[in-house]
């Protein structure tokens, strides 16, 4: 092996695949990053494989002879990300010889482990031929709305395995919607985003219409690991700034079958494990009508909420709303024994009876902040009942969160 490369492009890629390198590897070579030098298309592509999460990473490079090897992840990354901007020369004059890097910094050398040895990222359909592949091809800013406004509800009890994922599901409609959903049995986000450019192809890359449910093949339904949709929003983020510059793709091309799904960007390949299970019927969880409705103004909402939550976090964080509608006013107070209370008072426009209820702080500006308009509208029923939480002037977006029961006094 022998290749040139910028030391700025090995950092940043190795950065984005060390992300899935397994922390506690069932595999001796999982703890290695898999390099492979192309002479051909003149690139090198980086991929790191837990099993469950694969990051594949490619970009250009001068490579004079092709090869595959495997480097130790953390070591490789941590002398990498030190070395001073510049060319980088990666050689190796066997497959079962140290690579050695050359900068200008020094030489260095490394023992990797054999190529052959790394287990190979599932390909999607790659079945008995029986399981059907399907592939859409979505807008970036899409995907990154649908994760950042739902993913921080997902639960992170690995018992209730189903609930640590987002739900994504394609709605039918013109123009399509794709809805995202998260809960952790407290709370529960919803967002729906317009497709506007819907493309769908069979796994043989014929399009297909679809209705729901694609003929022949499978609808998609499934959930999603959060840890997943966490490294796919840092490399779409990362994606979107580039496309602002005028250098990466807008879209990126979702495949799946029945337990993986694979996001492909323009020098990216993210494929993941889906999670088993049913996912709960969470649109039974949102009710109809309701008997108050509340507008406030989003940015004092949160500052007070902050200030409050200073003493809440002395006594599990709750917090106390008090709504009049003959004042038109929400208090917000809490009580920490033995050390201190706090209260404030909000200005709002309200409809319906008075009302006396709790919340945990932080399951509201979670979602506060996530919400990005001026007002934001709470409509309620009871003390106890789901609480629904809606940015005013955004569409499709639903946050429910069930209010703290209040003990007698």
């Amino acid at each position: 092996m022998s290749l040139t490369c910028e030391q700025a492009d090995l950092s940043h890629h190795l950065a984005s695949v060390s992300r899935a390198v397994a922390s506690r590897p069932a595999l001796p070579v999982l703890a290695n990053v898999l390099l492979e030098a192309d002479a051909d298309t003149q690139r090198v592509a980086l991929t790191a494989f837990d099993l469950n999460l694969g990051i594949r990473s490619e970009f250009d490079a001068q490579v004079e002879h092709s090869a595959r090897t495997t480097l130790p992840a953390k070591l490789f990354s941590d002398i990498v990300s030190r070395l001073p901007s510049g060319k980088i020369t990666l050689s190796q004059l066997r497959e079962d010889a140290p690579v050695t890097l050359t900068s200008a910094a020094g030489q260095y050398q490394m023992q990797g482990l054999s190529a052959e040895d790394y287990p190979t990222l599932p390909e999607v359909g790659a079945g008995d031929g029986s399981e059907p592949t399907q592939a859409l091809e979505l807008n970036i800013e899409n995907l990154l709305q649908g994760i950042g406004q739902t993913l921080f509800a997902a639960s992170a009890d690995e018992t209730k395995q189903v609930l640590t994922g987002v739900h994504v599901k394609l709605l039918a409609g013109d123009p399509p919607l794709l809805e995202f959903a998260a809960t952790d049995g407290h709370r529960l986000a919803t967002v729906q985003t317009e497709l506007r450019e819907l493309h769908f192809e069979n796994s043989d890359g014929i399009p297909s219409e679809w209705s729901g449910q694609n003929p022949g093949g499978v609808g998609l339904d499934f959930t999603i690991p959060a840890r997943t949709l966490r490294e796919l929003e840092r490399i779409l983020s990362n994606q979107a700034a580039a496309r602002a510059s005028g250098t990466e793709s807008f879209t990126v091309q979702l495949r799946f079958d029945r337990a993986q799904v694979q996001f492909g960007l323009d020098r990216h390949l993210i494929t993941s494990r889906l999670l088993d299970g049913q996912y709960p019927d969470y649109k039974r969880l949102i009710p109809s009508q309701f008997e108050r409705q509340v507008t406030l103004e989003r940015r004092p909402l949160m500052e007070s909420l902050e200030r409050v939550g200073v003493f809440a976090a002395q006594k599990n964080d709750i917090i106390k709303f008090q709504l009049s509608a003959a004042t038109q006013t929400l208090q917000i107070s809490t009580e920490a024994p033995d050390v201190g209370s706090g209260q404030e008072s909000l200005p709002v426009q309200m409809s319906g009876p008075d009302l006396e209820l709790a919340f945990n702080v932080r399951y509201l500006l979670d979602a506060l902040k996530v919400f990005h308009t001026q007002q934001v509208s709470l409509e309620l029923n009871g003390a106890t009942q789901p609480a629904i939480w809606k940015p005013i002037g955004a569409m499709r977006l639903c946050y429910l969160v069930m209010p703290v029961q209040l003990r007698a006094t």
